[in-house]
């Protein structure tokens, strides 16, 4: 049976979100996924349509979004839809909204050297078999540096500082580059490269997508034969969502 999954594209256009989503379409497509794509927020805008698919895949870069929608795909993501997105089309969607970032793992805040920056991406051992079988690749991209939920699983990092700047005076550091989460029991993933569509064509890149579109799809099927043996609760347990502070 043909899973579904939603791509939902839109923000700023420096990231080139339409032929971004199209690549992430294909991929998906190639996996035998009924794909939608949508360039509306709206499509979160229905928490029984949301709750129906496998993947949700966001790509809209520095928007403002309802509360209300980033509750709906809390829900489903709860409840085992699975979230993968990559670079700013989902760690730099809505800035202004923490509960995202909370689900999503991360925030982007830097890119010192903005683009062009030559650096590594290091492939870590881990108990994830995501990334078995890739070793460490060089990319010529923006380098980025996130504010990062220590409750991830680190799949690669990046080294810092490749290029002065007022960070460069602090110890060098491993930031993430690709990450997983659990949310409720969602699986969530993250992959930070991806600035325009020809670094989501690079081969390693796609893999890296390919493999977290895969992975994160696997929740539902995990909650629903977890539920066939009676074994699993509602995944709608937080309620922290929505609140202002």
């Amino acid at each position: 049976m043909k899973k579904n999954a939603l791509i939902v594209w839109g923000g700023w256009d420096g990231h080139q979100p339409e032929q971004v989503a199209e690549i992430f379409k294909g991929i998906l497509e190639d996996e035998n996924f009924n794909v939608e794509v949508s360039d509306t927020l709206d499509a979160y805008a229905d928490p029984e349509k949301l709750a129906s698919l496998d993947l949700i895949v966001p790509h809209w870069t520095m928007g403002e979004i309802d509360k209300k929608y980033v509750l709906n795909i809390s829900e489903a993501v709860m409840n085992g839809v699975g979230l993968a997105g990559c670079h700013g089309g989902m760690c730099d969607s809505f800035r202004n909204n923490v509960d995202w970032q909370f689900m999503t793992g991360g925030n982007w805040v830097a890119h010192p050297g903005n683009d062009g920056v030559e650096y590594m991406v290091n492939i870590k051992h881990s108990t994830s078999p995501l990334l078995e079988g890739m070793t460490d690749f060089k990319v010529v991209s923006e380098q980025y540096y996130l504010h990062v939920d220590p409750a991830v699983e680190v799949l690669a990092t990046t080294r810092f500082p490749v290029v002065d700047g007022p960070h460069a005076t602090n110890k060098a550091v491993d930031m993430p580059v690709v990450w997983t989460k659990r949310w409720g029991h969602g699986h969530v993933f993250y992959n930070s490269l991806g600035h325009q569509a020809n670094i989501v064509a690079m081969p390693e890149v796609s893999l890296i997508m390919r493999r977290g579109f895969l992975w994160a799809a696997s929740g539902k099927e995990r909650v629903k034969n977890l539920a066939s043996v009676g074994s699993i609760g509602n995944g709608r347990s937080y309620t922290g969502m929505g609140d202002s502070n």
